[in-house]
């Protein structure tokens, strides 16, 4: 079966095939590249049968000596003409990678691809010595302007101070702090506070750095919790600590990294049974005029607002279908509101409109309502996650009022102004799928703990009571890394 755009079948040779997964030296947890279909003429296609086994890849090590499983799903077609290839390795590839992208037996633009070896797996402990070379090599962007806001209030950073402050203003009230150090790539940490189950999350992509480049010897504090925490202001006297927070709002100085959600369930693609944000690219419904017109909302009752999303619903069920899954904050409304079955979140893209409404502070799901292909219409949040910066209400997404009070207007707008509608949803979906790429978290991650290190006026310690977080010891780990460990590590 081809894709077609028109009558102009798709072209093999003339067709495109990139990204990080056909270079050996970029080790991700799962790695990935992208085939675009193009007709004879080499114009990319803009549309493709939903379904469509257009595209056969198989990947397998080099050399018939080396035995290494390799996970391949079909490639997830992204409903626009392109198709995004995901492979997991569990284990390395000495030799190399052979891959073969087919179209009804006939190669694929520059099919097979040799990835000569070593190329590593997710659990390889082999870092590039050289962070810069590091950088370069995942193409990650000179400059984040998240990154460089949240750290103008921070020209340099005191350790004493912070040892002596952050334990007595935030562990003992908050109870959800995680100290740690990491010295020679080695990561150490302690605990401050009852609630800190969550350092799992910020332990797992720490060592998946290491694994992969060598980190900068740095002292730091991470609010595990789900609320930012520092709202000294700048001018304050004394100011404000840089702390390290997966959320940030516009009343708080903390320091900003990629949620704990979106980073773990990169980690965990294709192993996992949560939402990621490859697989969300290839289940984004049926095609925009296939939809159905109304907005929709299903959510726990983490906010007052999404109960009011229900009223609105009974009240105008043409324009919004929205319904609580869950009560724990106001459970005394369910039985007045009603309690909704629980929806997959792939079935959310059935409709056109997609109402995001904070939670407990910024609601998680939006990165993967970007990436699908529905508009989203944002509810206007003093919360903020990493990449919303790169926004632009109007241009990616429609913003609605705090109150909600403007939701009604904005759906029968959109109803009315369906090819602006669409412009706007894949201008927003376009650009989640460029910042929010698995190699491009690891960047951010990384640009964040570089820009602090720069920063410390004194040198980071092992502190009393911190333990070795270690890297996994079993066979998972094992490989033969070519890099020759440096001074500090023999």
């Amino acid at each position: 079966m081809c894709v077609c755009s028109g009558a102009e079948p798709l072209n093999p040779e003339q067709s495109r095939v990139w990204g990080p997964g056909l270079d050996a030296s970029i080790t991700l947890p799962v790695r990935y590249f992208y085939i675009q279909a193009a007709d004879s003429a080499g114009r990319p296609l803009s549309s493709s049968p939903a379904g469509s086994k257009s595209f056969k890849v198989t990947i397998k090590a080099l050399s018939n000596k080396e035995y290494i499983r390799i996970h391949v799903p079909d490639p997830l077609d992204r409903n626009d003409g392109s198709f995004l290839m995901r492979y997991r390795m569990y284990g390395s590839a000495m030799e190399g990678l052979l891959i073969e992208v087919l179209h009804q037996d006939k190669h694929v633009a520059q099919s097979p691809y040799i990835l000569k070896g070593p190329v590593y797996h997710e659990y390889c402990v082999c870092p590039e010595e050289d962070p810069e070379i590091w950088l370069q090599t995942l193409s990650c962007p000179s400059k984040e302007s998240q990154i460089s806001n949240d750290f103008a209030p921070f020209s340099s950073i005191d350790l004493k101070r912070m040892l002596e402050e952050v334990p007595q203003r935030f562990a003992e009230h908050r109870g959800a702090i995680v100290h740690y150090t990491i010295l020679n790539n080695q990561i150490y940490r302690r605990s401050l506070g009852k609630y800190t189950d969550f350092k799992m999350f910020s332990d797992e992509i720490l060592q998946s750095l290491a694994r992969k480049v060598r980190l900068p010897d740095v002292e730091f504090y991470i609010n595990v919790g789900d609320w930012p925490v520092e709202h000294r202001k700048v001018n304050d006297t004394p100011g404000p600590l840089p702390m390290i927070s997966w959320c940030g709002s516009t009343d708080s100085r903390d320091i900003i990294l990629p949620t704990y959600d979106i980073t773990h369930s990169t980690l965990e693609t294709l192993r996992g049974v949560t939402n990621d944000l490859l697989s969300i690219q290839g289940h984004t419904g049926p095609s925009w005029d296939n939809k159905t017109e109304q907005a929709f909302f299903r959510g726990r009752d983490s906010r007052e607002e999404r109960l009011q999303l229900v009223r609105m619903s009974k009240k105008y069920p043409d324009l919004l279908d929205a319904g609580i899954t869950g009560y724990f904050f106001f459970r005394e409304m369910e039985n007045q509101l009603g309690k909704a079955p629980l929806v997959g979140f792939f079935d959310f893209f059935k409709y056109k409109y997609q109402v995001n409404v904070d939670g407990t502070v910024a609601a998680y799901r939006f990165p993967y309502l970007m990436l699908g292909d529905s508009l989203v219409l944002k509810q206007s949040s003093s919360y903020y996650e990493h990449f919303y910066s790169a926004l632009k209400p109007g241009k990616h997404y429609i913003p609605i009022k705090r109150n909600l009070g403007d939701l009604i207007e904005k759906i029968r707008w959109a109803k009315e102004n369906d090819e602006e509608v669409k412009k706007i949803a894949k201008e927003g979906q376009t650009l989640a799928r460029e910042l929010l790429q698995p190699q491009r978290l690891y960047c951010y991650y990384y640009k964040v703990f570089q820009t602090y290190a720069k920063r410390q006026t004194s040198r980071p310690e092992v502190r009393d009571n911190m333990e070795l977080v270690p890297q996994p010891d079993d066979n998972t780990t094992i490989c033969k890394c070519h890099r020759k460990k440096s001074k500090d590590e023999l």
